[in-house]
């Protein structure tokens, strides 16, 4: 539990209340809400859907720095993204994603990509 704040901890580094993980091996994006379910959220949040499918590994370890720790299942960015998630429509998790999406294609480690998210965000 975190101290004072009644929630499990998954190991990894704790920040804002909730920790970065560590990616599961094997992580895919079959959890990911499809197309269909964001296209009424318009393009510009199929695209952060998208790029979030591309990368399950590298979201799968980080923490979101919005609050969605709190929400039931809550596990990692990657699950923002997920049945129930506020990917859809909060701007903390779909910069989180944006900039890891482009941190790795830039070719950078998940270490660094979670040092540029604590930077922006924390």
């Amino acid at each position: 539990m975190l101290a004072g704040v009644g929630l499990s901890v998954i190991p990894g580094r704790v920040f804002a209340g909730s920790v970065h993980p560590e990616p599961r091996e094997g992580i895919d994006a079959s959890e990911v809400l499809p197309d269909e379910d964001v296209a009424k959220f318009g393009k510009s949040v199929q695209e952060v859907f998208n790029m979030i499918r591309e990368i399950p590994e590298i979201a799968d370890g980080i923490g979101c720095y919005c609050g969605c720790f709190t929400r039931p299942g809550y596990r990692s960015l990657l699950t923002c993204f997920h049945k129930g998630g506020r990917g859809m429509g909060c701007p903390i998790c779909q910069g989180e994603a944006k900039l890891a999406f482009r941190r790795h294609k830039e070719g950078q480690t998940l270490d660094q990509i979670r040092r540029a998210i604590d930077a922006r965000f924390g």
